[in-house]
């Protein structure tokens, strides 16, 4: 015997409704006959409440879509409208979740089942006496940033748009240099704009953090843009991959393992599921050390190569060990009697302390940063002070070099005592 369910809802059920889509599916998966009949959709008196014309884009997506979700799956530079929210634990969910890319003093407007439209600011959604269930309207988000300069071409906040722009930039109509630029020619660029990233992070300065980072994804983008032109591959074989990738390897988080929390653990799984990709990929057996980049500064090299090691025991029982290996590759370096031999080491003096440092619990890339900041900060002080007396500072005696470097380093110890 055949059976009939009647479903009915406001406005047509394929527009915007999480909870269709699940039915729909379920009933697929059972063999299951749907007929769906349309209506004249609730969205359209939403639509005509706000005064939105759907030709200037609009993007339409069910509450529960956004309020399950880590960030918004929206673009941030077309307007949304996000349907059936239906409590206030629903809206709270939804507001939460698009504060992860819209700011608090987004402007949003609320619609209500009688079509009552209510403006306030996002961080502001939650409000008593609010009638359920409702309509969110979004605008974009450009509309919120104030003091941007109004450009021909526009100016965008997503990630699409962005990827437009430097397309636009390879384009016939676009610019002559980039055109020019290759994988090979920009390498330099990508090493130069990471490098000014540790740098501003390195500063505290979350502006210059901000700016130079949008030059590092600059050189993401145009490199992709670059093989799409070429036909190698496009930004979403990137995206896939690394989202593959990350999933795969986190089996804790997209997955049943548990680490009880423990970091080691996860390292661990990290280095085993590396290892399997490699067998899987038919690719011999490599070092450990094999997946450290050729490309790193020295130090940093070091310390990954060292930090390898451990993992499988090879370590020395304490840190007086490294002292005495630190104290015993000096006296080489003193008893080098060729070039080739200080040369050789000085070399192992170095790593020799970068072992150390990770003894002590010290970066020795962070620390010799750091230490080379310090002396900028210092010569750059002998130089004012000399520019000030009317002098150049090679007209300064070493006596005198020495105690204006005291100065400014006496100024910076008792400045670091006070933060």
């Amino acid at each position: 015997m055949g059976i009939t369910i009647v479903g009915l809802g406001p406005g047509d059920p394929m527009l915007g409704d999480e909870a269709v889509s699940r039915f729909l599916n379920a009933c697929a998966e059972r063999g299951i006959q749907v007929e769906i009949v349309s209506r004249v959709g609730h969205v359209d008196s939403v639509l005509a409440a706000l005064d939105v014309d759907i030709n200037d884009g609009l993007q339409i997506v069910d509450s529960d879509s956004v309020a399950g979700a880590y960030h918004p799956p929206i673009n941030p530079d077309i307007p949304a409208l996000v349907l059936n929210m239906s409590s206030a634990e629903v809206l709270t969910s939804v507001q939460q979740v698009l504060l992860n890319q819209y700011p608090d003093h987004h402007a949003v407007k609320l619609v209500t089942p009688t079509l009552n439209v209510s403006e306030m600011s996002l961080s502001g959604l939650i409000q008593p006496g609010l009638i359920f269930p409702s309509a969110l309207f979004i605008p974009p988000l450009l509309a919120s940033l104030t003091g941007e300069i109004v450009l021909p071409g526009g100016v965008v906040t997503g990630f699409e748009g962005f990827q437009a722009t430097v397309a636009h930039l390879r384009a016939p109509d676009g610019c002559p240099w980039d055109r020019k630029q290759t994988h090979q020619s920009l390498r330099q660029n990508l090493i130069e704009e990471a490098y000014e990233v540790v740098d501003a992070i390195d500063s505290g300065s979350i502006d210059h953090i901000r700016e130079e980072l949008g030059d590092l994804l600059m050189q993401v983008v145009i490199h992709a843009q670059i093989a799409t032109d070429e036909g190698e591959f496009r930004m979403a074989d990137i995206i896939r991959a690394i989202d593959t990738k990350l999933k795969r390897r986190h089996p804790h988080v997209w997955g049943s393992v548990d680490v009880n929390g423990d970091t080691e653990q996860v390292l661990a799984n990290w280095e085993e599921i590396k290892a399997q990709e490699r067998a899987d990929k038919g690719e011999r057996e490599s070092s450990l050390l094999d997946g450290v980049s050729k490309a790193l500064p020295a130090l940093s090299q070091g310390h990954e190569y060292d930090v390898r090691a451990i993992r499988v025991g090879f370590d020395w029982p304490d840190a007086a060990g490294v002292l005495d290996k630190i104290n015993e590759e000096i006296e080489e370096v003193l008893a080098a009697e060729t070039p080739d031999e200080r040369f050789h080491e000085i070399g192992d003096v170095l790593l020799a302390i970068v072992v150390w440092a990770r003894w002590l619990g010290v970066h020795p890339e962070d620390a010799l940063r750091a230490a080379n900041r310090r002396f900028y900060d210092r010569f750059t002080y002998i130089e004012r002070k000399a520019r000030e007396q009317g002098r150049a500072i090679q007209e300064l005696s070493l006596e005198e070099m020495d105690a204006l470097w005291e100065e400014i380093k006496a100024h910076q110890n008792n400045t670091d005592k006070l933060e």
